[in-house]
């Protein structure tokens, strides 16, 4: 890969930054439910389940969670909230960046690609005609399956860990929430209502990821905005 300029670097950090900071506020909320879970008390997934038990361990007045044991709560809750204030000033940055960038607002275009994803597509690849394909990319990015090839066959495996894995997460998570839409609300793009009703949905979302990894060297190679692919008609 080529150096890449102080803005790119600039913005590569900011973005490890965040990738660090998320890291630790998941381990404080695991933590946090798991010592609740040793008192009996259980709350829903997500952030939603999360917010429940910080008001569970703010409520002086709930008998559950004796003295020392809130003391200890408090501090991991305090620290948690601290932490999603400095990752909610870094995505502030982000979004700046990227409103500043007009290859990121054109990659933000595409259908599952925000500021996040588009500002850390611009930061880690740099030279986009570095690549000779979309699907060079989409290999060094770690979308394409393993090839195993003998007595002339070649027998796709599964995707390897290998790559950016950074990329490939943001990619992939895009592409789940392009499919959990089209699941709820169906869609008229195709390629995408063909694989959905052949693949399970995460096999799916790294196939959709694949291709928006395509898309996006498509359109920054050859400087043209997106292009919805072909829908299907209407019902």
């Amino acid at each position: 890969m080529p150096t890449k300029s102080e803005q790119q670097q600039s913005g590569l950090m900011l973005h490890r930054s965040r990738q660090l900071l998320v890291r630790q506020r998941t381990m404080l909320s695991n933590a946090i439910r798991g010592h609740l879970a040793e008192l009996g008390i259980i709350s829903a997934k997500g952030r939603n389940g999360t917010a429940e038990l910080f008001k569970i361990i703010a409520d002086e007045k709930d008998g559950r969670i004796p003295a020392a044991a809130r003391f200890s709560l408090d501090v991991l809750a305090r620290q948690h909230a601290a932490i999603a204030a400095e990752i909610g000033a870094i995505e502030k940055r982000i979004h700046a960046w990227h409103r500043s960038s007009e290859e990121s607002r054109r990659l933000e275009q595409i259908p599952g690609v925000g500021p996040i994803v588009a500002t850390a597509l611009v930061s880690e690849v740099g030279d986009w005609k570095e690549f000779s394909s979309g699907r060079s990319l989409a290999a060094w990015i770690g979308l394409v399956p393993k090839q195993h090839s003998t007595g002339g066959k070649n027998r796709l495996g599964r995707i390897s860990k290998q790559g950016n894995r950074y990329l490939r997460w943001l990619l992939v998570t895009g592409a789940m929430a392009v499919i959990r839409y089209a699941r709820q609300h169906g869609t008229r793009r195709l390629w995408l209502a063909h694989i959905m009703e052949r693949r399970p949905i995460k096999v799916s979302a790294v196939a959709l990821a694949n291709k928006i990894a395509r898309m996006a060297w498509a359109m920054m190679v050859r400087g043209e905005p997106f292009k919805e692919p072909r829908l299907l008609p209407a019902a």
